[in-house]
Parts: structure tokens; sequence; C-alpha cells
């Protein structure tokens, strides 16, 4: 049953009044992205501890060290979160060999508790720690038919220790909790001053990670000069909102036209006109493009017949795809237009679970016909693009060529300069350029705009974006 992160809050902190946490221990810093997770705890610098999200018909808590799962001091929360994450009332509560002792903690006459190391239809939850990935498929699944998963660990001790391997797409448990957009990192938690409250808390606006996204920018667009699309019809504007999104192409004013994410496993490419994907003269980045998505999936590329002009552009670069009437999921990267909705869901899950997905469409001509609407909310493609931190704008660019962006430099992006306006740790200093400030103020009203509907990924950046107005 699903249930909003406000009410699901509240019965995970039913009877928590404070938290006890050891300082022999160090936690990660967990990142939250997408539209279902929330944090439970979070420190006195505004780190996530403690996170909680939903994954197709079940559901997950995550905490930032594995110890917290043997605290007798956190035993009135471990009920809440197993009774929580329990959906099939007398189910069986199974814990790994590796978190044994929770066993004595959630021993209740209404509990029944069983130490395995299999994942079986007779669980309602599973419990485990984060380092160990081998299940990770299964699990997935178990979560997405209705099963809760209690998960614990740290990263940053399993980072120290690995060579150029990187985090959110490496370390054993992001391989499971990432598709509820929630990720371990290598970042240190600071146990101090942890705070119980009465409703969900702030997302941070910026976590610091290891991995470093402007590998993948400079991936996309690497062989690459210019990115012409002079011909094509008028495109939309885009915004790039989301943790792990960042631009690929931004005009003279720093309008976005080209964008990429990554969303639990997978990979996302945006281009805010569907002739963009059809444009002979950027073939070298579809390529880039395709490659990009597919990552190590073997599956199909999947062209929607709505876009079937990319085709024989995508033989051009020898990239064996094929015209499908509908998504499926057998595919290891999906091309569609954005101007429908109904396969939204589907989406969501197969880009989390590792698929690609290269999509393009303008917000223009829909927002002409639906004037009392708003295209962040409302537009069909952005159901699709908000959880990835993508949307499509109804704010028009001007058709031009233009140079490649430089991934090594710091390129805009609206969280990087929120948290310069509004002196975050995490920023790397300095005073925003007039151009910056001037696109800030215009993303900020954008958003602001957008109904939040209870999210607390859109919440929390609506509350830092009006922080930002009243400077």
């Amino acid at each position: 049953m699903t249930m909003t992160p406000s009410d699901a809050f509240k019965v995970l902190m039913n009877g928590v009044h404070c938290w006890h946490l050891s300082s022999n221990e160090v936690p990660c810093e967990l990142l939250l992205i997408g539209e279902a997770a929330f944090p439970v705890l979070v420190n006195g610098k505004g780190q996530v501890l403690i996170a909680a999200s939903q994954y197709g018909k079940g559901r997950m808590v995550v905490m930032a060290h594995e110890v917290y799962l043997h605290y007798t001091s956190m035993t009135q929360f471990l009920h809440n979160a197993v009774s929580w994450l329990n959906q099939c009332s007398g189910a069986t509560i199974g814990v790994h060999p590796s978190v044994k002792s929770l066993v004595s903690i959630l021993c209740s006459p209404c509990m029944k508790v069983q130490i395995t190391d299999c994942i079986d239809n007779c669980l309602g939850v599973y419990c485990m720690n984060a380092y160990d990935a081998t299940m990770a498929k299964k699990l997935i699944q178990f979560v997405k038919n209705g099963g809760g998963l209690l998960i614990g660990g740290q990263a940053w001790h399993w980072a120290s220790q690995q060579c150029q391997r990187k985090v959110l797409s490496d370390f054993p448990g992001n391989h499971i909790t990432s598709v509820a957009g929630v990720y371990f990192t290598d970042t240190y938690g600071d146990i101090s001053c942890p705070q119980v409250t009465t409703e969900v808390p702030t997302i941070p606006l910026t976590v610091r990670f290891g991995e470093d996204l402007s590998q993948d920018q400079k991936q996309l667009l690497d062989g690459i000069s210019e990115l012409n699309f002079s011909l094509t019809g008028v495109p939309s504007q885009l915004l790039v909102h989301g943790a792990l999104a960042f631009p690929l192409g931004l005009d003279k004013s720093l309008g976005c036209f080209l964008a990429a994410a990554r969303y639990g496993r997978g990979r996302v490419v945006l281009a805010s006109h569907e002739d963009i994907l059809l444009e002979p003269k950027l073939v070298h980045f579809l390529s880039n493009a395709v490659h990009w998505l597919a990552g190590d999936q073997k599956g199909k590329i999947g062209i929607n017949s709505e876009l079937k002009d990319l085709h024989p552009l995508l033989n051009i670069s020898c990239l064996e795809s094929c015209i499908v009437p509908c998504f499926s999921t057998d595919l290891s990267v999906y091309c569609c237009q954005s101007y429908k909705d109904h396969e939204a869901k589907q989406l969501h899950e197969f880009v989390a679970e590792g698929g690609g997905l290269l999509i393009g469409g303008h917000a223009w001509w829909w927002a002409s016909q639906n004037p009392c609407k708003i295209a962040l909310s409302d537009y069909p493609g952005n159901h699709i693009l908000n959880p990835f931190g993508l949307s499509i704008l109804d704010q028009t660019l001007e058709k031009s060529c233009f140079p490649v962006l430089c991934p090594q430099d710091r390129n805009y992006h609206l969280r990087l300069a929120l948290s310069q306006v509004l002196n975050e740790p995490t920023a790397q200093g300095g005073s925003l350029t007039e151009a910056w400030e001037a696109k800030l103020k215009k993303d900020s009203k954008a958003f602001l705009m957008m109904s939040a509907k209870g999210i607390p990924a859109y919440v929390s950046l609506q509350h830092f974006f009006r922080k930002f107005e009243t400077k």
C-alpha cells in the first residue's frame, strides 16, 4: 500500500524521542534523489544518516552504518521500521547472519524472526548489511513485489580500500538501494546533534561524493567541438535540478538544450526538441549518448516508432537498433519522445534497474494549448523526467551552433549556484557571476511554480529557493 512520506515518517518516528549514536563508529552521509526517498535522521550539519523510500510495491529503510542495526538504544525505531516495512501481517522477518544480533532486538510475541541468507516468499522483511551485492537482483524484485528491506552500512571505508572505483556505481549496497533513490556515499557523517523532528526533515541541497560526474560529461561529449541544432525545430529550455543530473549543452545565456542524469543503476539523456535527436550533424553525439546509456547492458536498442528517423542515424554509427511500437523490458536503451506519459512508471523502473533512456521533446507548444496548467508539474514528459532531476520548461531557446562544454570547467547547475548564494558548507567559495545569478533567478521562479505535492525532494528544493529569494 502506498503511503505518503509524511505519514510514513510519523509511523517510523512513533515513540522515538532521541537518538543515541556512539562516537566510536563513523557513519557515511546518504544521498537522496527522486520522488520517493525521504530523510528520517538528519544530523546538526544537515547530513542524512537514516532514510526511507518506496520502490514498486515495497519499502526500504537505509541506515548509514550497520552498527545501528545492533544498537539496543535504537530498539523503538528498529521495531517501528520493521513494522512499517512488513506489509504482510504475520510474515517472517529474515535476518542475514552478518547482523544476527538484530534478532534479539526484534524478538517479541508479535514478530516472527529467523536468521537466513536466502530470500523466499515467506519473508515480509529482510535485514542485512550493505557489503554484499550477490543477491541484489533478487532483493530488488523482492522489494518491487511488496517486500521490505532494512539495510545498514557505510561506504567511506570501502572506498578507501578500492583503487579508482566509483562509490555511487560500485559500492555493493548501492546496487540495491539506488533503485529507490538512496545512495551510500564516501563522505563521513557527523554524529553530533542528531535531530528528532515531528515532520520530514529537509533534504540537503548538496552532498559531496567521490564519483566525478564530469567523467560522464566528458564521455558524452568526446570528440565533439560544437553542437549545431540550427536546422531543428524550436527547442524548449531544460531545467537541470537533480543532484545526479548535469548539462551537456548551454547557450550563451546558460539556457540548457541538452542534459543527462544518472538515476538508480541507469542513465538518461534528454534533448529539448525531438528534432535534435534526428539531426545528422549530431550523429557523433548520438553515438556517444547511446554507448553511454547502454553501459554494460547487452539488450537491444529500441526506437519508438514515433522517432523512427533516428534508426538510420544509429546505423551510421554501426549501432544495431530496432523500431518498436512501445517500451519493453528486454531493451538496454529506449528512445522516445516526451509527449506521452502512459509509460512513465515502467520507464522509471527500467532506468532505476540499469536501463538507458534517450528522450526528446519540447513543452512550449503544449503550454500554449494548456494556459491554465504548469509545465513543470503537468506536462506529460515531465511526469517521466522530474524524478530523474530533469524537466522541460515552456520557455524557448534560439536555434544556433554552440561550442561544446568543457567538462573540467565548472558548468552552471542550479544546486551549485544556490549553494554558493546560501553559503552552504559544500560550496566551493566565490561569488556568482552576473550570468549565473540571472539564470538562478529564472530557475527559482520556474521551480517555485511547481506543485510539490508533499514530495520531499521538491519541497526541500523549494525551501532553499525561498531562502534565496529573501537574501
